[in-house]
């Protein structure tokens, strides 16, 4: 006679029955855990646009979608084929701040009602918390009986060391969060760190001029690293202090992020630094 299940068995369990049942219940955390640490050089069987142009953003933000469906083919009219072959249906605006590796989404949910009229975007390369974030944000949006909030954020699965061009033209975006991203302290493992010299190029095609990368750890190594390799980047500038403590997405960035509120549980300190997105210089 079988046992009763382990804990990973109703972990699945529960996610499957969440998908099967389409709730917009709100999820339960405990049921996606998932380790923190994700080799970014795996083969992790993402699916990513060959090109920017070819995203379709319209099931990540519905309520921002064009309304295009007077313009689709109807099938008396054209094939499946045909019909699969249409462009992706466009946004009314674009989204234009990202946060790489977002966890649980804390940061999310609470920048949503602080830029209503911004499209922010989760990216997080573990599948479980990005099923998780993505069940939160359905939940929130169907508690909203006019519609309106949380329309503005969403979460996908993507590898952004990989194929962060993929998905943002250049210039796109106005902001890049960076909160307390893995450590990797050995220094072989260096090379997986989120800031690097090759990465930071990545992180000044996509943002705009004078947008600025947001970075917060709790490890002062790791807030040393990534203020050494900024500060070095030439299309980066370190923001001052003054400036960024008046900025209102520090104070969101500092208390609101799970990690964070670890932290201050266990009354550690936190290490936060800016950089801004300068001027190309010209040909």
């Amino acid at each position: 006679m079988p046992g009763p299940p382990n804990k990973k068995q109703k972990r699945s369990d529960y996610r499957q029955a969440q998908k099967d049942n389409a709730t917009t219940d709100m999820p339960k955390k405990k049921f996606y855990r998932q380790r923190a640490h994700a080799n970014p050089f795996s083969d992790h069987q993402l699916q990513y646009p060959v090109k920017p142009e070819d995203m379709d953003w319209s099931t990540l933000f519905p309520a921002y979608a064009e309304n295009a469906q007077s313009d689709l083919p109807t099938h008396t009219t054209a094939g499946l084929e045909t019909i699969a072959k249409l462009p992706p249906r466009k946004l009314k605006k674009d989204v234009e701040i990202v946060d790489i590796g977002c966890g649980f989404g804390g940061l999310l949910m609470a920048l949503s009602p602080v830029m209503p009229d911004t499209l922010i975007l989760g990216m997080e390369i573990r599948s479980q918390v990005t099923e998780y974030v993505q069940g939160k944000i359905k939940a929130l949006r169907a508690g909203d009986p006019e519609e309106k909030q949380y329309q503005n954020i969403s979460c996908m699965r993507a590898n952004t060391m990989k194929f962060l061009p993929n998905f943002f033209r250049k210039a796109q975006l106005q902001k890049i969060f960076i909160c307390f991203p893995d450590p990797h302290f050995k220094q072989r493992k260096h090379k997986a760190r989120i800031v690097t010299t090759t990465l930071n190029s990545e992180y000044a095609y996509v943002l705009k001029p004078g947008g600025i990368a947001y970075t917060i750890t709790d490890v002062e190594d790791l807030h040393e690293w990534m203020a050494q390799h900024f500060n070095a980047h030439p299309s980066f500038e370190r923001v001052p202090e003054e400036e960024q403590n008046v900025d209102p997405c520090v104070e969101v960035m500092r208390t609101e992020t799970e990690e964070g509120k670890k932290v201050e549980r266990n009354k550690g300190q936190k290490f936060i630094a800016l950089f801004r997105r300068l001027e190309d210089p010209p040909w």
